[in-house]
């Protein structure tokens, strides 16, 4: 199993994470689509890892792809992890915060800016942080 620079037994994430939070970012859930606080979320600032703080993605780079959840066109350079994702019959790539090993999303190759990327982010597995 990978280490990360921030390691906590299941417990100690349980007692961390509300419920809905650790099936998405411990057991790699997902939230239903357009029900997330940031879906439709567009201040400035920087969207961090709900589980360690991490910042992940910056304001400038999300926009609405329609599709349901949080979407940005680009992540902070070293802040994501990509693991090849074949469950449920397709593959994907899915993205991991490096820094505590937290399920985020998937990314997708059809985004519709100049990097051509889709992150596709469960709103519960980020927080906001306006500075």
């Amino acid at each position: 199993m990978k280490k990360y620079p921030v390691e906590k037994t299941e417990q100690e994430w349980k007692e961390r994470l509300s419920e809905d939070e650790y099936v998405v970012l411990r057991q790699k859930g997902t939230e239903r689509p357009f029900t997330g606080k940031y879906n439709m979320h567009f201040e400035k600032g920087t969207y961090t890892c709900m589980a360690c703080n991490a910042p992940l993605f910056h304001s400038n780079t999300k926009f609405d792809s329609g599709c349901g959840w949080p979407s940005f066109d680009e992540s902070i350079e070293g802040s994501i992890e990509y693991i090849r994702d074949t469950s449920h019959g397709m593959i994907r790539t899915e993205i991991v915060c490096t820094n505590c090993g937290s399920h985020l999303g998937h990314v997708f190759d059809d985004g519709p800016t100049a990097t051509g990327q889709r992150y596709c982010v469960n709103s519960v597995s980020i927080d906001f942080d306006k500075k």
